[in-house]
């Protein structure tokens, strides 16, 4: 470890925790000032989120969604790229998901129908990734910048869809028909006899993003193209001398990104909602953004920020719901709290950390 570097366990574990206690130190502050108890919101937000079995469904269903686009946002992240057209990417994740359940629900399982649901969903997040990457790859426009206004024309595209090509007959609601159920994934309740999720449409989405989980950690750290990836990300210039090509490269890791952004829309479409609806994105693409950044981009550390920010999405939700005075909107402010401490004020912590453990090495570096 050079001057200048943390320990690993102070990198990805003791800078996140300090980041969260500020978020949480500031939002008590917030809840304090509309007069009710801080600590007695975050009891009712715990509990909300983790204290009865529903809870912990809904808790786990959130955190599917944030394991999926925070993968997608983190396999950009190691090349190099701010990827911040998850949304967009899920948008038409979803309609790759619709296609495959509207074909084959009526005619085969849904043990069928799964694979073929979730390659539309990679391949259509991986096509609408293409643009931007490829843009950026080869005419040096900025991926922030293509990215976001596809997410726009993924929005204005999925309306059009629905209201004019996919709607139901008859319907002026502006989505698909109701899938049979060989277009809905079965519930962890009737997988796990043991297990008591109540009304939550926690699902065998969940597995699937474990295994996305771990198959982005063997990618990145033990692959070649997981090296030529990360290379790409430390050093471009060092990566043309080893031989990478930093186009293809950008390219690459973009599919893999828009892909895993896509399969978001497994859980949504084909395990919770059985149809395919506007907005059922809700925002958890931007989500992935903050997921990635306090799980610092491992595997590991975005399973455990998305089941964070799923005890926040269903805790938040218990503790509107039993203090009035703290609203919806309220939350969304502590959710963003906790987004700006992790991400934009990331660093905030660190040099002073650096000079603790600075200060700590000298005296063995001087004895040796």
């Amino acid at each position: 470890m050079s001057a200048g570097q943390l320990p690993r366990w102070v990198d990805f574990g003791l800078i996140p925790l300090l980041n969260l206690a500020a978020a949480f130190l500031v939002s008590g502050l917030v809840v304090l000032l509309i007069g009710e108890s801080p600590l007695e919101a975050v009891g009712i937000l715990v509990w909300g989120s983790l204290g009865f079995g529903e809870g912990i469904g809904f808790t786990l269903f959130y955190a599917t969604n944030f394991i999926f686009t925070g993968l997608a946002v983190a396999v950009a992240f190691h090349a190099g790229l701010f990827n911040i057209g998850g949304e967009g990417q899920a948008y038409i994740g979803g309609l790759g998901v619709a296609w495959a359940c509207l074909a084959l629900d009526r005619i085969v399982p849904w043990w069928v129908t799964m694979p073929v649901a979730v390659l539309g969903a990679a391949a259509a997040g991986a096509a609408w990734a293409f643009v931007p990457a490829w843009l950026q790859a080869r005419r040096g426009s900025h991926v922030v910048i293509t990215t976001i206004m596809f997410n726009f024309i993924a929005a204005s595209l999925m309306v059009y869809l629905l209201v004019n090509v996919m709607a139901k007959p008859g319907s002026m609601q502006p989505e698909t028909r109701t899938f049979e159920a060989g277009g809905r994934l079965p519930m962890l309740n009737d997988l796990l006899p043991f297990a008591s999720f109540g009304t939550a449409p926690v699902n065998l989405a969940l597995v699937l993003a474990l295994v996305a989980a771990l198959a982005v950690w063997v990618l990145v750290w033990r692959t070649r193209l997981g090296y030529a990836i990360r290379t790409l990300g430390a050093n471009p210039t060092a990566a043309v001398y080893a031989g990478i090509s930093p186009a293809r490269t950008i390219v690459v890791a973009m599919l893999i990104s828009g892909g895993l952004a896509g399969m978001m829309a497994i859980n949504e479409i084909m395990g919770s909602q059985h149809r395919l609806l506007i907005e059922f994105v809700s925002g958890y693409g931007f989500v992935g953004i903050a997921v990635a950044l306090m799980g610092r981009a491992h595997p590991l550390g975005i399973v455990l920020a998305a089941i964070l920010f799923g005890m926040l999405y269903q805790g938040g939700a218990e503790l509107s719901f039993e203090k009035p005075a703290i609203t919806r909107d309220m939350i969304v402010v502590i959710q963003g709290l906790v987004i700006l401490f992790a991400g934009a004020l990331e660093h905030m912590f660190r040099p002073t950390l650096v000079r603790i453990f600075t200060f700590a090495r000298a005296p063995s570096a001087t004895v040796g």
